[in-house]
């Protein structure tokens, strides 16, 4: 559907979906240096937010991508405000957008059609963005953008930077320099030679171990790290020097910062397209990595007048390059499977160099996309480096040869178990849950973690020592850990109290609320609230499971309130496979939960439909929930016509504006609390 076919609702939908998905990436980026996503799926979900923004702009969200520069830092380094903000740039994609960039320049300065907009043209290198700050010629502070207001305290990583001057000749009082730190090809090669042989992270891209390394809480690890540094422009400044771009980056660079090669000016736009295109084609020569060319416009009184808009100086532009392409052979299709059980294509290429890195395996996203690409083992494929991150299959160039078609397994290569994807969905999942190696820790820490059976001294950490030491494999398992209390005794970090604590929290949870133990099993779509209500109807996980192998099953289950036919088909689905009917067998022997007990009270709420937003700091929001529920209402997460209460919090937004717009009466947590007292 186009932007103009939304409606106000779904484009406020969509708007908020952008902006959570956004923020998890950026996070993903800035805070982790491990993006999940390319460079080029990022930059089109940007794009899709500023059309819907574009085309509906009484919907744009206080939290909007758009308002944002970065992301807000979250890490042990200390805290740096920006004298002056560090911004991010807008993006251009092709050769018209660049001249269109040129002819905004020209009608917010009023100038005449053969007044000449001169640009400067430089590579844009895949780094971390850096602000140095010398007074009276030292280095006194150096700092990451962060969100572009705050950033982080990297002053002591900085100085072990060679490429960075701890002194200056010739500063003015304040200069802030700006520029990118960040790692060179062979450099970022080495450096993985050496962490495999170590036994140590292995870093995806140069991009990624530059930034790793760089956010070092301890500069010592910084230091044995080959870092570079190229100057790209400034910040506070006591007083620019000279009148142009071009004239101020090689000032910066008389003062000994390097500058990136193919720094140039150009007289009109299409000389600074030349430059685009000749810095493509040298592209995988060059030393370091880069995904594009930086624009500005020359002369800095225009660049004052220009300013900026919310995330972006209106001066510059950044002309992305697109995805780096080269041909190979398709060895060979591998599944692997996940930890939620999703079975993943993964082709085997016969290794190729694309954009400087050699690719060897490539993910080929689902069943659906392998029949869409029609592609084999042996086949001739064109893969490309979507933003020079992810590699991905482009087009199968032997799909008309005839060879056998690739069969995706019906059943887990992990343990056997009937493999399915749900009705809409292109993702095939395993069903063996339980048994699965590929998820057992996923699911072993679900079922012990607190909305499900809560076991106090069970945490990830436990968890993973007992997986790695073979006392865990299943959940019927952690009921037999008792066994193992000597040789926990002599484990490291455990004493005898802990230890004891731990087989008594244990103990703590036999005979348990059904409803928490069937949302520990991890049934896909059985959630808290969808578990006590098949317990409601079935009194235990027992009865239920007998009903899951029935003829009428769907039936059954469908009809139980809240039920619908999608969970009905995933907990007839979990019960079809054997391997979890005799794990579920044992559970029930082993932690014999109790039967169903309804707790729910007639009160003034009974029947009521109530909805909880922002941030609950006396009880969670599970907590309420159970409330609302013991209270004979439902707790519902959207607000409509049919909501009866909203119970709002600290930082209420969307919600908050909705029901007050519905007339939906409203309370605070407080009010909510003398409500539940009262009952």
């Amino acid at each position: 559907m186009g932007v103009g076919q939304l409606s106000d609702a779904e484009a406020a939908n969509r708007l908020m979906r952008l902006a959570r998905e956004i923020a998890k990436h950026d996070a993903a980026y800035h805070d982790r240096d491990a993006p999940e996503i390319s460079d080029a799926e990022y930059d089109a979900l940007v794009a899709e937010n500023k059309a819907i923004e574009a085309a509906f702009p009484h919907l744009v969200r206080d939290d909007s991508p758009s308002k944002k520069v970065g992301h807000t830092p979250s890490s042990p380094l200390g805290k740096v405000t920006h004298a002056v903000q560090m911004l991010s740039l807008d993006n251009g994609f092709s050769d018209d957008e660049v001249r269109e960039f040129v002819e905004r320049v020209r009608r917010f300065l009023s100038l005449s059609d053969d007044e000449p907009v001169r640009l400067t043209a430089e590579p844009k290198i895949d780094g971390l963005s850096c602000s140095l700050r010398y007074e009276d010629g030292e280095l006194v502070l150096a700092a990451t953008r962060g969100d572009g207001s705050v950033g982080e305290d990297v002053t002591a990583n900085a100085r072990t930077i060679a490429d960075i001057p701890q002194t200056l000749k010739g500063a003015p009082p304040v200069l802030e320099v700006r520029g990118e730190v960040y790692m060179a090809k062979d450099d970022f090669a080495a450096l993985n030679a050496r962490q495999e042989e170590a036994g140590g992270k292995i870093f995806a891209n140069p991009r990624n171990a530059a930034a790793g390394s760089f956010r070092q809480k301890d500069a010592s690890v910084t230091a044995a790290r080959p870092l570079r540094f190229f100057a790209h422009g400034w910040g506070e400044i006591s007083a620019e020097p000279k009148p142009t771009q071009e004239a101020m980056v090689r000032w910066l660079e008389e003062l000994g910062f390097p500058v990136a090669d193919h720094f140039k000016r150009c007289e009109t736009v299409e000389e600074a397209l030349d430059v685009y295109a000749t810095i493509g084609s040298e592209r995988g020569a060059l030393p370091y990595d880069i995904d594009g060319v930086v624009y500005k416009v020359d002369r800095l009184d225009w660049q004052h007048r220009l300013g900026k808009v919310a995330r972006a100086p209106r001066w510059a532009l950044a002309h992305k390059f697109p995805a780096e392409q080269a041909e190979t052979i398709l060895e060979a299709i591998d599944i692997q499977v996940g930890r939620t059980g999703k079975l993943t294509p993964v082709g085997r290429l016969a290794p190729v160099g694309v954009g400087g890195v050699i690719v060897s395996n490539v993910t080929l996203h689902n069943r659906d996309e392998i029949e869409r690409l029609g592609v084999r083992p042996g086949d001739r494929v064109k893969i490309q480096r979507a933003g020079d991150v992810i590699p991905q299959v482009v087009e199968n160039l032997t799909r008309d040869e005839k060879r056998d078609p690739f069969v995706f397994p019906d059943h887990c290569p992990e343990c056997g178990s009937e493999a399915v994807a749900e009705e809409g969905e292109v993702d095939v999942r395993c069903t063996g849950g339980l048994i699965c190696p590929a998820q057992r820790f996923e699911r072993l820490k679900h079922f012990v973690s607190r909305s499900a059976m809560d076991i106090d001294g069970l945490g990830e950490k436990s968890v993973a020592e007992f997986l790695e030491l073979g006392w865990l494999e299943k959940p019927s398992d952690i009921f037999t850990l008792h066994e193992y209390r000597d040789d926990l005794l002599a484990k490291e970090g455990w004493q005898e109290k802990s230890v004891d604590n731990l087989l008594a929290a244990i103990d703590a949870r036999r005979g348990f609320d059904p409803g928490r133990f069937l949302f520990g099993l991890g049934i896909r779509h059985v959630g808290a609230v969808t578990a006590r209500d098949l317990m409601k109807a079935f009194t235990n996980v027992g009865p239920l499971m007998e009903v899951a192998q029935a003829e009428d099953a769907i039936a059954q289950l469908s009809a139980v309130d809240g039920v619908g036919e999608v969970v009905a088909q995933a907990v007839v689905d979990f019960f079809h496979e054997e391997h979890n009917r005799e794990e579920v067998a044992l559970l029930l022997e082993r932690a014999r939960p109790a039967d169903y007990v309804s707790d729910v009270q007639e009160t003034a709420w009974s029947g009521k439909t109530i909805v909880f937003t922002g941030k609950l700091e006396t009880v969670s929001r599970d907590e309420a929930k159970a409330q609302a529920e013991r209270m004979g209402a439902k707790a519902a997460g959207s607000v409509s016509k049919k909501t009866d209460l909203l119970v709002a919090g600290p930082g209420a937004g969307s919600k908050l504006k909705k029901a007050e717009e519905l007339g939906v009466q409203v309370m605070t947590e407080e009010e909510w609390l003398a409500e539940v007292e009262k009952s």
